[in-house]
């Protein structure tokens, strides 16, 4: 098994649903990422997805847009993020790791040393916001063959076939995007408990939620439904508001916030 199916498996058992925060590699400042990957593991964090940066980020907000020009004004690169994926494995080997971006960085440093230099660095998943399932299959079984769980996204617009194939490929999890539209937006929480019901009945996959979670009500709203809740935009924003030296340790604290609120609704019932 591999560290996101133990996480997941060990979650099941006690539960408990998973919490999966987003930051962006690089932001606020270089120096910053290693500590906030400690700080999101130490307060709650089961699996932390780290975006690799890039210069057009279609499918994301203002803030995560923001994240990756701050990220990218520093020279932040791919060698940058397999650097600090290692040293965070210098103290956590528990933590599974998932890179989020887009085609461009991979074909740049090519495929199979991106796939190679993940793996020697320690990362368990790999989001690649536009590479389409139709068009992945090789690169889904040379990701598995290293250990690294391929990772797709599904969307309200998602055709019934694009689910069948988006199942047949992933492993890990599968990260259902709750808005049409670009992260940040507005949540509509019964869509999502009526979409997620129907991809579940077709896969035993844990399904992740992203896209519109801002707080402890819509991230337990969501998991009423999901296996995991995915956070990205507002911790971008937590990590804006302050200076970046104490930015570890503002979004711990309210990452560590969202870990008591689930745990508390669901950690309870599965006890109760």
């Amino acid at each position: 098994m591999s560290r996101i199916s133990d996480t997941f498996a060990r979650l099941a058992a006690s539960g408990r649903k998973a919490l999966v925060p987003f930051v962006t590699a690089g932001h606020p400042a270089r120096e910053c990422t290693p500590d906030i990957l400690r700080e999101l593991a130490r307060n709650g964090a089961d699996v932390i997805e780290l975006g690799v940066p890039f210069s057009d980020p279609m499918a994301d907000g203002p803030a995560i847009q923001r994240s990756n020009e701050c990220a990218l004004a520093q020279k932040v690169g791919l060698r940058d993020v397999f650097g600090w994926v290692r040293e965070f494995r210098r103290d956590d080997d528990e933590t599974p790791i998932v890179l989020m971006g887009y085609a461009n960085p991979v074909e740049r440093m090519g495929v199979e040393t991106f796939l190679d230099e993940a793996a020697a660095a320690g990362v368990d998943g790999l989001i690649v916001v536009d590479y389409p399932p139709e068009e992945s299959e090789a690169f889904a079984q040379a990701a598995r063959a290293r250990g690294i769980d391929p990772i797709f996204l599904l969307a309200p617009t998602s055709t019934e076939d694009r689910i069948g194939q988006v199942l047949s490929l992933a492993s890990g999890y599968v990260y259902y995007v709750s808005l049409k539209g670009i992260t940040g937006g507005t949540l509509d929480r019964d869509d999502v408990r009526r979409r997620v019901a129907a991809i579940k009945a077709r896969t035993a996959l844990p399904i992740g939620v992203g896209f519109g979670i801002r707080d402890a009500e819509t991230a337990c709203a969501v998991a009423e439904s999901a296996d995991a809740v995915i956070i990205g935009t507002k911790l971008i924003q937590v990590l804006e508001d302050g200076t970046p030296d104490q930015a570890a340790r503002r979004v711990g604290e309210f990452l560590g916030s969202i870990r008591s609120a689930l745990d508390e609704r669901y950690a309870a019932k599965a006890g109760a």
